[in-house]
């Protein structure tokens, strides 16, 4: 971990700079990939489930088999916290729901908007170090809600052909349509483009390596649109000496074991937490089943002294932390004023830990410093909006003028006339 203290503004950017991801060196072996998985289908995703996760499938499509023994497998205690997790989910974003208005902007001129769900949509849940079950969640509970027709999802089987148990119940149990063993870039393609087994979908969703991403930036060029863009998870924890370093170091940690290239930052203006952290970090990481990754992601972080708190909080916002959590005493007042962040967690009891699995809020959030522009995940990822309006005769008579005036300023003469030859029309009459 680097300690900095009283980094002066125009270090800030330096100071701050993520981890490397350089997708752009892979897009010439992801493009092969794609253009594989394009062209031959089931067959190319086979061969590449036998070069990549090492094993020989016979079809692609999970089983109802599979299925009920995939639920048999998951143990009581973690399928209640599954449903535990899944109805706040439910409640947080079916509160979420469009409600579109009627507005009649002048005399005779209605416009309206109407949420559509879009109709098919690709979930990834990666394989990796960790059965990210939670990712299924947080994917398919919200494309349920907001009604689409058609529920994909691929992730990387094992070596004996299976997908992780929990992943398939949470699956089910998320009312995902059609599940299929298929990882990397290779998943991206098929879900892009569709295969004889894996249908075509219109927006991808999910996580995954910098193979997978580069496949989701190149896919999302022409074929499909995509979530967001994303880079490696990172968490910032702001804290003033109210802040128990037992909780400032857990919270850095669980960030830190998410991976080699996750991030994790520390901003106070506490000199003596930043010590207490230092030495709670070092003593907490020799529980962790996951220790080497933490290690090697800890060589990432950063420990920042700041003056006060609103050094502090322009320091946030120049970072832009997918995660952001506030353990200080005034951390409402505080919230007021994060404008760039995926998801804040407020307050000495509220850890990252709840966003990523079972308070109800999405824990799929834009990295990369994206939370200065994109959100996160929510039941809007899911819908289209199309707009509507109505003109009737006393709003073409009010507005038709306008328009023309505009049309023949911008020298296009047939969208004058689409005005001129209604009005016209009206005026006969």
């Amino acid at each position: 971990m680097e300690i900095l203290k009283y980094p002066l503004p125009e270090q800030w950017a330096g100071i701050l700079k993520r981890p490397a991801l350089e997708t752009e060196r892979l897009f010439d072996t992801v493009r092969t990939i794609i253009e594989k998985v394009r062209t031959d289908g089931d067959r190319a995703l086979l061969e590449y489930a036998s070069t990549f996760d090492s094993v020989n499938l016979g079809a692609l499509a999970v089983t109802e088999s599979e299925l009920k023994e995939a639920e048999a497998e998951v143990n009581i205690e973690l399928k209640s916290a599954l449903y535990l997790a899944k109805r706040n989910i439910e409640v947080f974003h079916s509160a979420q729901r469009f409600e579109g208005k009627k507005i009649e902007t002048m005399d005779g001129v209605t416009c309206w908007q109407k949420s559509v769900a879009i109709e098919k949509v690709g979930l990834y849940v990666p394989g990796g170090t960790a059965p990210l079950f939670s990712t299924v969640l947080m994917l398919a509970i919200p494309a349920k809600i907001a009604g689409c027709k058609e529920i994909v999802l691929c992730a990387p089987p094992d070596k004996q052909g299976k997908i992780h148990s929990a992943i398939l119940f949470a699956a089910r149990m998320a009312g995902v349509s059609k599940i299929f063993k298929a990882g990397g870039a290779q998943a991206i393609a098929a879900m892009a483009y569709g295969t004889e087994s894996i249908p075509k979908v219109y927006k991808i969703f999910g996580p995954g390596n910098q193979y997978v991403t580069a496949a989701k930036q190149l896919v999302s060029l022409r074929e499909v649109a995509i979530d967001m863009p994303a880079g490696p998870s990172e968490v910032e924890v702001l804290a003033d000496e109210t802040a128990n370093p037992v909780f400032v170091a857990a919270d850095l940690l669980s960030q830190a074991e998410h991976g080699i290239d996750s991030q994790a930052v520390l901003v106070t203006t506490s000199g003596k937490l930043l010590k207490d952290v230092v030495y709670e970090v070092e003593r907490q990481l020799g529980y962790l089943k996951r220790r080497d990754i933490a290690e090697m992601s800890l060589r990432n972080s950063k420990l920042i002294l700041v003056k006060d708190m609103e050094e502090a909080m322009e320091l946030t916002n120049v970072y832009a932390p997918e995660h952001l959590i506030i353990e200080a005493g005034n951390y409402m007042e505080l919230a007021q004023k994060v404008t760039n962040a995926g998801s804040v967690f407020l307050g000495h009891l509220t850890p990252e830990s709840a966003g990523d699995y079972a308070s109800g809020t999405n824990h799929t959030l834009p990295t990369n410093g994206y939370a200065r522009a994109y959100s996160g995940v929510s039941l809007d990822s899911f819908i289209k909006k199309i707009t509507f309006q109505e003109i009737q005769r006393q709003g073409i008579a009010l507005l038709g003028p306008a328009i023309e005036i505009m049309a023949a300023y911008e020298e296009l003469d047939a969208h004058k006339n689409a005005v001129t030859v209604r009005l016209k029309e009206i005026n006969r009459k």
